[in-house]
């Protein structure tokens, strides 16, 4: 799995460590603090074939031998919103060290969204699944960096940003890279003019800001992956953005982008699992569980 290492720029600064998962295009990220050797486990993926509807833990162990070989110590399991893309580690990670595991408060809106896709009344109690549940403007720590949540909706409802200490901000599905755009708004819940103030809102911190994005699948003239930019680049050089482009053309350039993309492979399996911090629905009389596709919803 690639990786690459953000150093921390000295004090209040966070070391980050980003951890490419090719078959989805996702960045799962470990934040730490130099001083104090504490650490969160940001986006974290579990692996999932959904063509056999097989689960596996490769990637997050491989995250957890990071942690151990550089002497970590995790006090948190964050996730950014439920991903559609990819299942979340969450709940593994959770069981396996003991600590608390987090997610942006709006998710309990999500997740009565996906009840009624699902049929499922009685699903998704994300207060049990989530140890914290964070409002907009909440704070924590991580060893001795401050860490303030920020609300971020339009890709989903709930979508949360982590600004850690004073540089560096890990925006999910908001920002893609300079020169692949933002993130798509049509989910359920979704909407592109929410998603653009929520831009705007991330270009309001400072211009040398480090900002890690959530994917990345190149481009026509880049194939390499790459996940990290600064306030000031984005700000400049977006291909969505620059130039100062208004809110309404946005929104027309966005949805017009959007109608023409599938939806993601699994997305119909995972969130009922990711609802769940990425656990498997109880298992029934014969001791599997089982996932639930609506036909023609979508």
């Amino acid at each position: 799995m690639q990786s690459r290492t953000s150093p921390s720029r000295g004090p209040g600064s966070p070391r980050v460590t980003g951890f490419y998962d090719e078959d989805t295009g996702s960045i799962q990220y470990v934040a730490s603090d130099p001083d104090s050797r504490r650490a969160a486990l940001i986006d974290v993926v579990m692996g999932f074939d959904h063509r056999h509807a097989r689960t596996d833990t490769n990637a997050a162990e491989a995250i957890l031998d990071h942690v151990e070989r550089e002497g970590l110590e995790v006090e948190w399991i964050l996730d950014t919103h439920p991903h559609a893309d990819h299942l979340q580690a969450s709940a593994w990670l959770r069981e396996r060290l003991g600590v608390p595991n987090a997610i942006g408060a709006e998710v309990a809106e999500i997740a009565g969204l996906w009840r009624d896709i699902y049929n499922l009344p009685g699903a998704f109690h994300v207060e049990d699944e989530f140890d914290r549940l964070f409002a907009d403007g909440e704070r924590f720590t991580i060893g001795g960096l401050d860490v303030r949540v920020m609300l971020s909706p339009g890709h989903t409802l709930g979508s949360v940003t982590y600004v850690v200490g004073d540089d560096a901000a890990f925006v999910h599905d908001t920002f893609m890279q300079p020169d692949a755009g933002t993130s798509r708004a049509d989910f359920p819940g979704g909407n592109a003019g929410v998603l653009y103030d929520s831009l705007q809102r991330i270009l309001a911190l400072p211009d040398e800001t480090r900002l890690f994005v959530g994917h990345d699948y190149g481009t026509d003239t880049r194939e390499e992956p790459a996940w990290e930019s600064t306030v000031g680049e984005q700000r400049a050089h977006n291909i969505h953005l620059r130039g100062g482009v208004s809110r309404a053309d946005y929104v027309a350039l966005r949805e017009a982008r959007d109608r023409s993309l599938p939806l993601p492979d699994r997305m119909l399996h995972v969130l009922q699992m990711n609802l769940r911090a990425g656990r498997a629905p109880a298992p029934e009389a014969d001791g599997r569980s089982y996932l639930r596709i609506p036909l023609n919803r979508f």
